[in-house]
């Protein structure tokens, strides 16, 4: 060193760029070993030698979500799609431009089989828990590639399930298929100006048919995801010679079109615009107008709700999978930067109010991953005809359930979850606000969580008290078996306390009508799932080998308030003033509350 330079150091920041501390940023792993609930519960559930071939097929997609999908992933977020209306020279081609991140995840998620495993089932009702594991450990990673491939999955299931006509027989092959250069991704248009879930009333395109069988379809698709999809399932009016349609949802059908024709141009399809939303602005959504675009029938006339019905299901634990890994996401990074980030002299994993935070996120997303693969285990059993009515039951409940729940969790943890990094959770280029973005539309998608909760009050109502029965039921017997573990005795009482509060609830309301279940309705919802998240946390603790922190992360969730709609109608939130109560708090000193709007 010369005597200038001993005479005269440097000050620390004379190049503001370097300064003395760069903060070290948290970690992606690989997933999979990163997750011990889940390899824990495919070991406690799968047959030994089929655990072996998945747990090792994981441990591989693991690495391959570390080393190249997350990076896809982050690439798609930062070069999102565009639409091109006009070529040079004038021509309308709209023509959506997406990345090349985007077109490599969709052939991976061909050759890993994401969709196509569901559908081979050579590990028999234990093939969708195998696909619902891989798709849990890719959601965050996808460059949200996993909505398309929920909409994908199902239409699937929809054509499947009305025994794959003819006309389909092709694209359901394409739709499964491990060959990238085979495989089609597909939308959902149901969505049009007068809303999504109210598909009944809210339809307006109609369907000409043609004299070759075939029809051409007329009218404005509002909200289209995935819109670079090869085809499409969506619903429609068909219009008699005479120019007549029927409304209703009696007068809806089912229909497929391929969004292109074979020489490549839009079928009979402009595209609008692209829409410009709060998160998953990775994918393609946009506006379209239908101007006789070709499509098939492939419902029975009128029935074109009761078709997609099984295609909600799928939807619906698409948007659950999406929920719990985003959570699970949020948590492992904000593990990782607690070993790594210090604040008052010490890392932030020995601060113990952090690691109370921490601690109470795992045990949301435990009682949600539970759910998760309940759900995921009902569906296998009913796609390969093991399903007692009893499970078909628990299935129809759980998933309106399930989705509503935990897409509530996903919001609520990521963005306690921002918290953890501090300023940084708010930084875009850090990609930790991607997760809380995308997270917003789960509460959205296939219906908000008051759509949702009517929805499972019509399961209960269809079964006639069946679906009810088969909760109670199983819930019970879940519960006895868990009584045997004493450090769990109180909590299992505590459940069984809010089982019994709850059926004396729905006997109350059944004796006042169906006005006052549907106020109960969120609440009775939220109720469900969090008795049975307690319920299979409890049963989750007393297998064999169980930890003693799967003891805790259930005597934990059973901490929590059960029973809300137990509480909410024992302070009047259901009598028969409480509506025009809600009305005036929200109204307050508005002129539609004095009656002149």
């Amino acid at each position: 060193m010369d005597a200038y330079t001993r005479q005269h150091p440097r000050a620390p920041f004379a190049r503001a760029e370097v300064g003395l501390f760069c903060q070290e940023p948290p970690q992606l792993g690989n997933p999979y070993l990163e997750d011990p609930l889940l390899q824990a519960y495919l070991k406690a559930h799968l047959p030994p030698q089929i655990f072996t071939e998945m747990s090792a097929d994981l441990e591989r997609f693991g690495a391959r979500l570390k080393d190249e999908i997350d990076s896809l992933g982050r690439a798609c977020e930062l070069n999102p799609p565009r639409l091109q209306q006009f070529d040079a020279w004038g021509r309308r081609v709209d023509q959506i431009i997406t990345c090349a991140a985007w077109k490599k995840i969709k052939e991976i998620s061909a050759k890993e089989g994401l969709i196509a495993e569901a559908y081979e089932r050579r590990y028999s009702s234990w093939s969708r828990v195998y696909q619902v594991a891989k798709l849990y450990l890719y959601a965050p990673s996808s460059g949200i590639f996993a909505s398309p491939l929920a909409m994908t999955d199902g239409a699937a299931k929809a054509i499947e399930s009305l025994g794959i006509p003819s006309p389909v027989q092709e694209a359901y092959a394409n739709l499964t298929s491990r060959d990238p250069r085979k495989f089609w991704t597909s939308g959902q248009w149901m969505t049009e100006r007068k809303g999504g879930s109210d598909v009944a009333n809210g339809t307006e395109t109609v369907a000409r048919e043609l004299p070759d069988g075939s029809y051409s379809l007329h009218g404005l698709k509002w909200f289209t995801s995935a819109t670079d999809s090869e085809m499409s399932l969506t619903l429609a009016r068909v219009m008699t010679p005479e120019g007549q349609v029927e409304q209703g949802s009696k007068g809806l059908s089912l229909f497929f079109l391929e969004t292109r024709d074979k020489e490549g141009k839009l079928n009979g399809i402009q595209i609008q615009r692209l829409k410009e939303k709060l998160g998953t602005k990775q994918m393609p959504t946009a506006e379209l107008f239908l101007d006789g675009a070709r499509a098939h029938r492939i419902s029975a006339e009128g029935r074109g709700v009761a078709s997609i019905a099984n295609m909600l299901t799928i939807a619906r634990i698409h948007n659950v999978i999406g929920a719990v890994a985003f959570m699970r996401r949020i948590i492992t990074l904000a593990r990782d930067y607690a070993t790594k980030r210090e604040a008052f002299g010490k890392p932030l994993k020995e601060h113990p109010l952090h690691m109370q935070t921490l601690a109470r996120m795992e045990v949301q997303v435990r009682g949600a991953f539970l759910l998760l693969m309940e759900i995921s285990r009902l569906l296998g059993l009913e796609e390969t005809n093991m399903a007692t009515k009893q499970d078909q039951h628990m299935l129809r409940l759980l998933t309106p359930v399930a989705k509503l729940y935990t897409g509530k969790q996903a919001i609520a943890v990521t963005s306690e979850g921002l918290e953890c990094f501090g300023g940084q959770g708010y930084m875009e280029d850090t990609g930790l606000p991607t997760l809380f973005r995308d997270a917003q539309v789960l509460t959205i998608w296939e219906g908000t969580t008051n759509v949702l909760s009517l929805d499972v009050l019509r399961s209960l109502k269809k079964s006639q008290g069946e679906v009810l029965d088969a909760f109670f039921s199983s819930a019970q017997a879940k519960l006895e078996a868990a009584f045997s573990l004493s450090e769990l005795k109180s909590s299992v009482q505590t459940a069984q306390s809010a089982l019994h509060r709850l059926g004396q609830f729905v006997q109350k309301a059944g004796s006042k009508g169906e006005g006052g279940m549907q106020l109960a309705a969120r609440d009775f919802a939220y109720t469900v799932a969090r008795i049975y998240g307690g319920v299979l946390l409890l049963e989750y603790a007393t297998r064999p080998n169980a930890s003693t922190t799967d003891i805790v992360a259930a005597q934990r969730w059973c901490h929590q308030e059960l029973c809300p709609v137990d509480r909410e109608e024992k302070v009047g939130s259901y009598n028969t003033k409480a509506p025009f109560l809600d009305l005036s708090l929200v109204y307050d000193g508005s002129p539609v509350l004095q009656g002149k709007l």
